[in-house]
């Protein structure tokens, strides 16, 4: 037997009360959802965290009136039975792993989430024989249908044109500030400080081989490099950068593929084929990083563009001159 599959018990097994005892537990753990997502969100987007609130709340109303049946049914003792017990029974995301998801997505899960036990109810009240249980589940399934449209009014009342344009710019910022701003330097550094060491060692050496390890340990080294020094530079309390963790990770990775994009051409054997290949990989890096810089930071293109070209083509002029001397 499996642990926690096998031991699993089948929808249809379960009895009228014991579909009810799963409701309940249901809405209680929907509810601390909500309201974990209404804690996360409160600070920075209070108007969509006034939202969770009202679903919690919701969810609150559907749980009470949910026990009161039970209590008419069956007594005051409810069977202690999760989702996680019932095989085929829909499944939440940890919030724990929610946390990093942005507002939209956020948003979007929540609708999910309704939709989810709205399709599970009614799927099992099509399958139930019993007129009592079909009518319970059918019920529940209706309950759910109202759930959404109730946050769809909580949404219209809680979020206006302002307030949804208002906490959108708040999560674009957080996002360029958290991902990209960490991403384009990582990239910028890998792309223009590894230019000199590999064209310097392709022109010395003229060995493909030697030119690539040497582009790949500079790429790596300057990649776990940026990734410390960006992590350990803010923890993103005061600055409202974000988590450094994830900053240290855009930057680490960005730098070693902004390295790794000139190096990689060196896998092939012939010296030129490789080398020029290596070169228009370069120009595509840097007019990336000037089209990253007018797209997210608002910096004029061309302006962007005469900046990274021109140092960066100072660097490949002097890995060129040092390796060929």
């Amino acid at each position: 037997m499996i642990p926690g599959v096998m031991s699993r018990r089948r929808f249809s097994d379960l009895s009228e009360q014991e579909v009810l005892a799963l409701a309940i537990s249901s809405e209680e753990d929907d509810a601390r959802i909500y309201r974990s997502y209404a804690e996360r969100l409160r600070a920075d987007f209070p108007d969509t965290a006034a939202i969770f609130d009202g679903m919690a709340a919701e969810e609150d109303t559907h749980r009470r009136a949910l026990i009161d049946l039970h209590e008419r049914r069956f007594g005051g003792v409810i069977p202690l039975i999760r989702r996680e017990h019932v095989a085929g029974f829909y499944a939440r995301r940890p919030v724990w792993l929610m946390e990093n998801l942005g507002l939209d997505r956020i948003r979007a899960e929540a609708e999910a989430m309704e939709q989810d036990a709205e399709a599970f109810y009614l799927k099992a009240a099509q399958r139930s024989t019993d007129a009592g249980t079909r009518k319970l589940l059918g019920d529940l399934a209706a309950a759910e249908a109202g759930h959404q449209t109730r946050a769809t009014d909580l949404a219209e009342s809680h979020l206006d044109g302002a307030s949804r344009d208002s906490e959108d710019s708040t999560a674009h910022r957080r996002f360029i500030l958290t991902w990209v701003q960490p991403g384009l330097a990582g990239l910028m550094d890998g792309s223009v400080s590894t230019l000199a060491p590999i064209f310097a060692t392709a022109f010395a050496t003229q060995d493909t081989w030697t030119t690539f390890l040497v582009g790949l340990a500079a790429s790596v080294g300057a990649g776990i490099s940026m990734g410390f020094t960006e992590a350990a530079s803010d923890d993103g309390e005061l600055s409202g950068r974000g988590s450094p963790v994830k900053r240290g990770l855009a930057s680490g990775v960005m730098t070693t593929l902004g390295g790794l994009g000139h190096a990689l051409p060196y896998l092939i054997p012939d010296f030129w084929t490789a080398t020029v290949i290596a070169v228009i990989v370069v120009f595509i890096e840097l007019w990336a990083i000037a089209w990253i810089q007018n797209r997210y930071m608002q910096t004029p293109f061309f302006r962007a563009a005469f900046q990274v070209v021109l140092g960066g083509a100072l660097v490949f002029a002097a890995g060129v001159l040092i390796g060929s001397g």
